[in-house]
């Protein structure tokens, strides 16, 4: 039995412990496709797991990382073959099911979803479950009517990776995008994305009034708290606010007014559940609709090696876009 290698957690006293760990397919969980993991990337809550900041590991020992890409090595499932290259995002993958940073992965075929042919392994990395998010916030959107015609969106957490992705998105479609970060420094970068203005967080962190001026159609949220009440405060009268994170708290301090008497919707958009046509309806939309230069643009390529030191970077914030792991 051939061994590969694997990034194996296992609880301690004060906190995860993260090791490169020799394993074999006798250590893989149940599943009816196996996969040769070529490329993953690290998320939110990827650090959370790392890190133990969180309790996003809930079996352990853990193989973390909640996306990956690659090519089906094996499979008992007609919807796919040896040869085929796939894509996962999210079903637990990373938290109870062991996940994306080894070197291979046997999951069940209801997961995976074909790779599009408009991006290489590398490509739908790039875009991951950050990427897969912001795709689905920007449908919810449009089931909720917000049409570019409508005015403004906003994007929070605008630097990050949901926010890179909604930015280009948006941009793409004929949005006018407001970028909301605590990065000024970013401003240049944000406006390449497809940005027409750039604020800053602190305009949106503190504490939210039950209502406040009317300053965008729409929002795509990935901080929560009182940033997400701020959003919503500020929302259009019949406008709607696609929430997908919770980067500054999982609170939301705000009130009744802006849904009875604006008329607003609070659209929450998960991605880790979300049903298999979802995930492909999100998977097409993204081949069409995301421009591949601005997606190379947010990206940069590390090895797997280095996910350990980048787990406390972005949970500090620090990462700009989106990181592709390369494994093997």
């Amino acid at each position: 039995m051939s061994s590969f290698k694997g990034l194996l957690l296992t609880k301690g006293d004060a906190g995860p412990h993260a090791a490169w760990t020799e394993l074999t397919d006798a250590d893989l969980m149940d599943g009816d496709v196996t996969v040769r993991v070529s490329h993953s990337t690290i998320n939110y809550k990827d650090g959370l797991a790392i890190t133990g900041r969180a309790p996003v590991v809930r079996r352990w020992p853990m193989i973390p990382g909640i996306d990956f890409a690659g090519e089906v090595i094996a499979s008992g499932n007609p919807a796919f073959k040896a040869g085929d290259s796939v894509v996962l995002n999210g079903w637990g993958v990373g938290e109870t099911h062991l996940g994306g940073y080894a070197e291979r992965a046997r999951v069940k075929a209801d997961w995976l979803v074909p790779l599009p042919p408009a991006f290489t392994p590398a490509q739908a990395m790039a875009i991951g479950t950050a990427g897969y998010t912001a795709m689905l916030c920007v449908l919810a959107l449009e089931r909720n009517g917000i049409t570019p015609d409508r005015g403004p969106v906003l994007v929070t957490g605008a630097a990050g990776g949901v926010g890179s992705v909604a930015i280009a998105l948006l941009g793409k479609l004929g949005y006018t995008v407001i970028a909301s970060t605590g990065r000024a420094s970013e401003a240049e970068y944000l406006k390449g994305l497809g940005a027409s203005e750039v604020i800053d967080r602190a305009e949106l962190s503190g504490p939210a009034r039950p209502l406040g001026k009317e300053r965008w159609a729409g929002a795509v949220d990935s901080v929560g708290s009182n940033t997400l009440a701020n959003a919503i405060a500020m929302t259009k009268y019949d406008g709607c606010v696609a929430a997908c994170g919770l980067a500054q708290g999982m609170d939301l301090p705000s009130s009744v007014a802006p849904f009875i008497l604006r008329g607003v919707t609070l659209a929450g958009v998960d991605s880790v559940m979300a049903p298999h046509a979802r995930r492909l309806d999100a998977w097409t939309r993204l081949a069409r609709d995301l421009d591949i230069d601005k997606l190379d643009q947010m990206a940069v390529k590390r090895p797997i090696s280095d996910v350990i030191t980048l787990a406390p970077e972005i949970l500090a914030g620090k990462i700009r876009g989106r990181v592709v792991l390369e494994i093997g």
